[in-house]
């Protein structure tokens, strides 16, 4: 168990990060077929590991390529100030994240962020040239995501710290439902509010690094969402 008693997985797309990875790559460098894959996942046909990997496969880019465009990728402007608070309370931070581990390390390294512990997609060149691969070390069985968020959360239980989530979408729905406090953007507000889970809605690093230290002592719970009520 922690110091503090606590844990902290934290999303990085459209979390950490201002925009999505992936969409942003595709955007510039993906074949066409990737926007398919987006529509089957999207309606459920597919699960985000099979969608991934099959538009990670129609990237076509040098790595120079991509670290120029991950150079042009910025993170939440008060995350490291968050990084260092929840440092300064003795609460470790794991990223948990269905993107790409190569773009979260370069991202995070312009910030000296990327020795974070990190649990998300590996991204590896293939052949023949400017081809890319997807391969996912932390699936699980059962789960179609390609980093099982379920199985991060069970493993930061397993210590006997309670866990905080924070997040923004889809991704972070499965996850939420077995943490004990969310911090809680865009889509995920309304997953929060929709399954009674107690959460906080945010808006970026600003308000959690205010709450944080308020989950710590106790005193953010009576403030705490659970419901459609208990938000308005």
């Amino acid at each position: 168990m922690s110091a503090s008693g606590w844990t902290i997985l934290c999303d990085f797309d459209g979390t950490i990060s201002v925009e999505d990875v992936i969409d942003s790559l595709l955007d510039r460098f993906g074949r066409p077929g990737w926007e398919v894959l987006e529509q089957d996942w999207r309606a459920g046909r597919i699960g985000s590991r099979e969608c991934m990997a099959g538009q990670v496969e129609l990237l076509q880019m040098t790595r120079a390529e991509l670290d120029e465009h991950l150079r042009e990728l910025w993170i939440d402007h008060a995350f490291p100030g968050f990084v260092a608070k929840a440092r300064e309370l003795n609460v470790p931070i794991r990223i948990v994240s269905d993107g790409l581990d190569y773009a979260i390390h370069q991202i995070l390294g312009r910030y000296g962020l990327d020795r974070l512990p990190l649990a998300a997609n590996h991204l590896a060149p293939a052949t023949p040239p400017k081809q890319w691969q997807l391969t996912s070390p932390f699936q699980a069985e059962g789960c179609r995501s390609g980093t099982c968020k379920c199985a991060c959360v069970a493993q930061a239980r397993s210590t006997g710290d309670r866990t905080l989530l924070i997040g923004d979408g889809a991704s972070d729905f499965c996850a939420a439902d077995r943490v004990d406090f969310v911090f809680a953007k865009h889509r995920l507000i309304e997953h929060c509010r929709a399954a009674g889970i107690p959460y906080m809605p945010i808006t970026g690093f600003e308000d959690a690094l205010e709450y944080l230290p308020r989950l710590l002592d106790g005193s953010l719970a009576q403030h705490a969402h659970y419901h459609e009520a208990a938000a308005a």
